[in-house]
């Protein structure tokens, strides 16, 4: 059985310019994990569904924060201004098509009842509507990303486009084996 690998399936939704420019990005299925705070340590497993096999993808994050609570903060100076512990964060995989809801349910009994995997969140089949976004692929360590949100930030005014979702993230390096200055990170910017 051949794995399929979404990462070289779906190439252009995994890749970007190092220069702000505007996608069509596709419908996608996603699991996903909900917290707040920073989630330093999270950690995913591969699992095998209905005799059909695929590679983990790629590590995202869909990131906000009170705009209320923070108006007066703009997007490139979130990052280093609003305090971890206030931002929300919905941590996803993309996922073949093929993977149901119910796949993931036996998936996540067979966690808890075999390899004793306690489960503290819930974890969810997502689906993602196809929407347009800006994004730049972010060189480097995180603490840098201002920079890279400051170039989306000009591309959106420049063009009137407004924020439309949750800032997302393209995890393409681990950080947990990268160095930071090696980092590659999709940042994209959902518009309307």
């Amino acid at each position: 059985m051949k794995k399929i690998d979404l990462s070289k399936k779906h190439k252009a939704y995994y890749s970007a310019l190092d220069r702000p420019e505007l996608v069509e990005v596709e419908a996608a299925a996603f699991l996903c994990i909900q917290g707040k705070g920073d989630p330093s340590s999270e950690e995913f497993r591969q699992c095998k569904l209905r005799e059909k096999d695929f590679v983990v993808a790629k590590l995202e994050g869909l990131w906000s924060y009170d705009k209320t609570k923070y108006a007066s903060i703009s997007m490139e100076e979130a990052p280093t201004r609003i305090p971890r512990a206030d931002w929300t964060y919905t941590l996803m995989i993309r996922i073949p098509e093929f993977v149901t809801r119910q796949d993931l349910h036996q998936a996540l009994e067979v966690a808890r009842m075999k390899k004793k995997i306690a489960f503290e969140q819930e974890i969810k089949r997502v689906e993602i509507p196809a929407h347009r976004a800006v994004q730049i692929l972010h060189k480097g360590s995180f603490d840098k990303e201002p920079e890279s949100l400051q170039e989306i930030s000009s591309f959106m005014k420049e063009h009137a486009f407004q924020q439309g979702g949750q800032h997302h993230e393209i995890y393409l390096s681990d950080f947990r084996k990268t160095v930071p200055d090696k980092l590659r990170t999709i940042l994209r910017e959902p518009i309307k």
